[in-house]
């Protein structure tokens, strides 16, 4: 049975350093997708996306080898998958603007990152509902979409607080289609049924802005001393335990096999107490990641060749952008004045 190439894209903002829910809830399945034959991958790091957040220059150069030596260290294929640089893709910031050009006030409007600051700005008393909001988080659903459009993505995996960015990339298409003939593909979201989303230290979702992960490649002894500050309740050893909303359980259960899960699970029907469930989650998970956290540090002392390796990226990510872009701008009119 033959099928037909489907396009992937999937973009990682770098913003800070990768921990364990980032992991399970987009690297791994990221990765596992790349191996798949019938998946064409385009996998970026999307520092443009950064500078809305982030104006430190260092901690985003920073940021962007952290998770770019990341992917690699957990086995990204980028002989199959185009692993690149956001920056170094100069058709990004041009289709941007193209598409601007077509883009509804109203749609930018409904963002919920725009609508959330203003909501912050109005509950805080202050006279300018705008207070605080850059251009770049205004626009930032349209630098999104040429992202995803620009390759003619399929599906785009992504959690579900980012669902209505891949559709207001398809409103965008469908509006510039309608417009200038059918150039561009139609995205879907794609959102994992069974991804995982991990709690973090305080029991809240594991996230840089609770200031409560897990960086994934921490040495070992950090790795001990932050498993031992993860939130437990205060029922004692002998007692019988709920797996359900337990935070170790969860992340347990997110690197396990259904048979270790599974007898993780008895052993709290059996009482273990919570500090020998810490040590046995540390002496796991130290297990499942040194060889990745030893590829880590090998990449992260070598940033040439991680440079290199997205340059490549960025060359054959190119070979699609730079004529697609000569068949936007003909399309808008963007020509020669005299034929060749």
């Amino acid at each position: 049975m033959i099928t037909s190439m489907q396009t992937h894209l999937t973009g990682i903002t770098t913003t800070g350093t990768p921990h364990l829910g980032n992991y399970v809830g987009a690297i791994r399945p990221a990765i596992a997708a790349s191996h798949r034959p019938d998946v064409r991958s385009y996998y970026f790091l999307a520092d443009y996306h950064a500078l809305v957040k982030n104006q430190d220059p260092d901690a985003v150069r920073q940021s962007s080898l952290e998770v770019a030596a990341t992917w690699l260290a957990l086995g990204l294929d980028t002989g199959r998958s185009i692993f690149y640089r956001q920056s170094d893709i100069p058709e990004i910031p041009e289709l941007t603007w193209i598409l601007t050009t077509v883009t509804a006030k109203g749609l930018m409007n409904r963002s919920h990152a725009y609508k959330a600051a203003v909501q912050a700005n109005e509950e805080a008393g202050d006279a300018d509902p705008d207070k605080g909001v850059t251009m770049g988080l205004f626009s930032y659903p349209i630098l999104m979409a040429a992202d995803i459009l620009m390759f003619k993505a399929h599906r785009v995996p992504v959690g579900r607080d980012q669902k209505q960015h891949v559709e207001m990339a398809r409103d965008i298409a469908q509006r510039f289609n309608f417009l200038y003939g059918e150039q561009f593909v139609l995205p879907e979201a794609d959102i994992g049924a069974n991804t995982a989303v991990l709690t973090g230290l305080d029991g809240r979702k594991m996230s840089k802005s609770y200031g409560n992960t897990i960086p994934l490649f921490v040495p070992a002894a950090q790795l001990r001393k932050l498993i031992m500050r993860i939130k437990t309740n205060s029922l004692e050893p002998g007692v019988p335990k709920e797996t359900e909303g337990s935070t170790l359980f969860e992340i347990y259960q997110a690197f396990a096999t259904p048979e270790e899960t599974e007898a993780m699970r008895r052993r709290y029907a059996e009482g273990i107490g919570w500090g020998d469930l810490k040590k046995l989650l540390f002496e796991y998970l130290d297990a499942h990641l040194a060889g990745p956290r030893a590829e880590y540090e090998r990449l992260m002392a070598d940033p040439g060749h991680v440079e290199a390796v997205l340059k490549q990226g960025a060359l054959r990510a190119r070979e699609t952008a730079t004529p697609f872009l000569a068949d936007i701008r003909r399309a808008v009119g963007i020509r020669p004045l005299a034929a060749p």
